[in-house]
């Protein structure tokens, strides 16, 4: 074989991939790449959605869990199972007459400490504002019960509750500590306040103002993320033709009720809550139903600074076992 042919045969086969080839292999590793970020994306985004909803189960779940406990405790130690807006060391603090404080011309200064709903008028340093991620407002659930036990107890914030102490503990949303958004959306937690209750009538205080044990301060964080907490108030007729009904109210919706009054027996708690890590390639939910309120008038509030997080509601009914009622019917 000549040298020539050598040459030719090398050139030829050594020639490189025409322009039609190079387009082929450009559309397909295109198409390749666009395969694997597409996969990427929804690894992503499956992954933000599980992290952010684990967060709020771990945190939710369990704080819901401790709150259902606190109020279990509710009215103990009281002689009196009756429960409504003039019971003395009544389990569910609606006047100042559940804690000892007389009647008189003057009205009771610290009212944003009591149980309170959207519409109530804030009281206080520290008090119930009514703040919410939604535009609907929170409410605020503040119980006492006397510690019979026999033995020392722990209250919401971590202080000891010695034997025969009333103990006064109330529920209510806040800015988590120490955050400085700016925007509409905030970061709130469901926090505890716990104090005592004199014997002889009143809000106990002691030596040192931050003492935790003093009723009215800021209290511990107890649930985070939280966009809004309602309260609604199980009210059981005892009497009348309406004896053995039992219906849901708000805290104000029960104290207006003038004749016939029933007594609270129970309490439904709803909270909506988030997880902590933002969410990717997703629609944020923004309307909930809550303790029979509609989606329509429950929106949460606009803010485009804020990060799309999961969100959930949970509602939970807890039974008063301090403050059963038996009601007879005489017709019959």
């Amino acid at each position: 074989m000549s040298s020539h042919y050598l040459r030719k045969y090398s050139t030829v086969h050594q020639a490189g991939f025409t322009l039609i080839e190079l387009m082929i292999s450009l559309v397909l590793g295109l198409i390749v790449s666009a395969a694997v970020i597409q996969v990427y994306l929804i690894n992503a985004k499956t992954s933000s959605i599980q992290a952010s909803g684990s967060e709020l189960q771990d945190a939710s779940v369990f704080g819901l869990q401790q709150l259902e406990k606190s109020i279990r405790l509710t009215n103990l130690g009281n002689p009196t199972t009756r429960i409504d807006g003039a019971t003395r060391n009544g389990g569910i603090v609606l006047t100042a007459l559940n804690i000892g404080v007389p009647a008189t011309s003057t009205p009771y200064p610290n009212t944003g400490y009591l149980t309170r709903r959207a519409g109530d008028t804030p009281a206080g340093t520290n008090g119930w504002t009514g703040i919410s991620n939604t535009n609907t407002n929170s409410d605020q659930l503040t119980i006492q019960y006397i510690n019979i036990t026999g033995a020392s107890m722990i209250d919401c914030e971590g202080a000891t509750a010695a034997v025969n102490d009333i103990v006064i503990e109330r529920y209510f949303v806040r800015q988590a500590t120490d955050d400085t958004s700016a925007g509409a959306i905030k970061n709130l937690v469901l926090a505890c306040d716990a104090g005592r209750v004199n014997k002889a009538g009143g809000i106990a205080t002691f030596t040192s103002s931050s003492d935790s044990k003093n009723f009215g301060q800021a209290g511990q964080e107890f649930i985070v993320n939280v966009d809004q907490f309602k309260v609604l108030l199980g009210a059981q007729y005892t009497t009348g033709d309406n004896a053995g009904q039992l219906i849901y109210l708000p805290s104000s919706a029960f104290l207006s009720i003038k004749t016939g009054k029933p007594v609270v027996t129970s309490v439904k708690i709803g909270l909506i809550v988030h997880g902590s890590t933002p969410i990717i390639g997703s629609t944020e939910q923004s309307e909930f139903a809550l303790l029979g309120q509609l989606p329509a008038d429950n929106k949460l509030k606009t803010d485009t600074s804020s990060k799309k997080k999961v969100r959930s509601t949970y509602e939970t009914t807890t039974l008063l076992r301090n403050a059963r009622v038996v009601n007879i019917n005489t017709s019959l």
